[in-house]
């Protein structure tokens, strides 16, 4: 009992110097709103690559026993606490309450930014490109069921920049007003939400209709107002919509990850660990990708992804969405961007951004 006493006393001790400290940092943050004034524009004060590094730093100091995952969680909302004081954002996010985009805005910007949640992907893009919202959230791809191919298309034309990605593992819950699963006669869900578990909703609830809508934030709403019915979304769906979890982690896939863009209207500086999404078309010849490629391969760049869209264009004419490992004011990458531009009939540059953290 004298050693509990002992340690709960260093505790204490311990708490009251966080707190000094996450105080002084505050302090800080605040003279440096002073110091930039009111004729800043927003993206001086929110540097994705400046938090980027600050969070590898974390990262690499961490010794335990905390999880790097944890330590940066911590960090995170420290560092939301302190720009809001210098600058409060506002960032939009397909609604409404409760979405996995939501989460994905909270893990990036932390609790402290004003959440916006509206209702299509389009307008999330719309809201930024007003100057209604400072950033914007969308998803782009998931591990198991591949493009969303919304994003990607709205993407071709709006003037936003990608400023950052956030990497978010997914766990689909079952959810409903009350058990047992025997009673449900319909599940709804997003589209890719009940592809994701379309074999254990095969399983378990083969008798069950399934409802694609808009969001499982909606399905869970949904659910929320009819005794016979369940919706595929996260845990904080049901905190929301005040629903029990019936199964959980249902998803197919145990790894199911959902990849989320961070849509802004300014290009981000290096942060030294990035990557640069872009696009590009080309003429339907033989070797024509093969040509336009082949600059990345002989800079040493690393692709990491390409996908293809429709240009809606003409007949069998595509777009390519391509993103690669560093930033494009990188030497040898804005070498290769320029070599691409002049071979390709559409070239665009989406974005250079940190790579996601944790």
């Amino acid at each position: 009992m004298d050693n509990l006493q002992e340690i709960r006393a260093r505790i204490d001790q311990l708490d009251e110097q966080l707190q000094q400290l996450i105080s002084e940092r505050a302090t800080c943050a605040k003279e440096v709103a002073r110091l930039k004034g009111e004729a800043w524009a927003d993206q001086d004060y929110y540097r994705p690559e400046r938090e980027a590094e600050i969070l590898r730093k974390v990262i690499e100091r961490n010794q335990g026993p905390l999880e790097d995952k944890e330590i940066v969680r911590l960090f995170r909302e420290i560092m939301s606490a302190c720009l809001a004081l210098q600058r409060p954002m506002t960032i939009a996010f397909l609604g409404p309450e409760g979405t996995y985009t939501q989460e994905a805005v909270n893990k990036h910007f932390g609790q402290s930014v004003s959440a916006s949640p509206v209702d299509s992907i389009d307008e999330v893009f719309r809201a930024v490109e007003s100057g209604t919202a400072h950033h914007g959230v969308v998803a782009v791809e998931n591990s198991t069921e591949g493009a969303v191919v919304h994003t990607l298309d709205l993407l071709i034309t709006s003037p936003l920049k990608i400023c950052g990605e956030v990497e978010l593992r997914i766990r689909h819950q079952l959810l409903a007003k009350a058990g047992p699963m025997e009673k449900v006669e319909v599940v709804y869900g997003h589209q890719q939400a009940l592809a994701q578990c379309q074999h254990w909703l095969d399983n378990h609830l083969g008798h069950a209709k399934r409802a694609a809508v808009s969001s499982n934030a909606e399905a869970a709403r949904r659910a929320s107002q009819d005794d016979k019915a369940a919706a595929v979304a996260g845990e904080n769906a049901a905190k929301v919509y005040g629903l029990d979890i019936l199964a959980q982690n249902i998803e197919d896939e145990p790894n199911n990850t959902t990849r989320f863009l961070v849509m802004g209207r300014n290009a981000s500086p290096p942060s030294g660990r990035d990557k640069t999404s872009l696009l590009f078309s080309v003429n339907n010849r033989p070797g024509a990708l093969y040509s336009v490629l082949e600059p990345f391969g002989r800079y040493g760049i690393s692709m990491t992804r390409i996908e293809s869209r429709p240009s809606r264009r003409g007949m069998w004419d595509y777009i390519f969405f391509v993103d690669i490992l560093g930033h494009a004011q990188d030497e040898k990458i804005a070498a290769a961007l320029h070599e691409l531009d002049e071979a390709t009939t559409l070239f665009k540059v989406l974005g250079s951004y940190p790579a996601a953290i944790l």
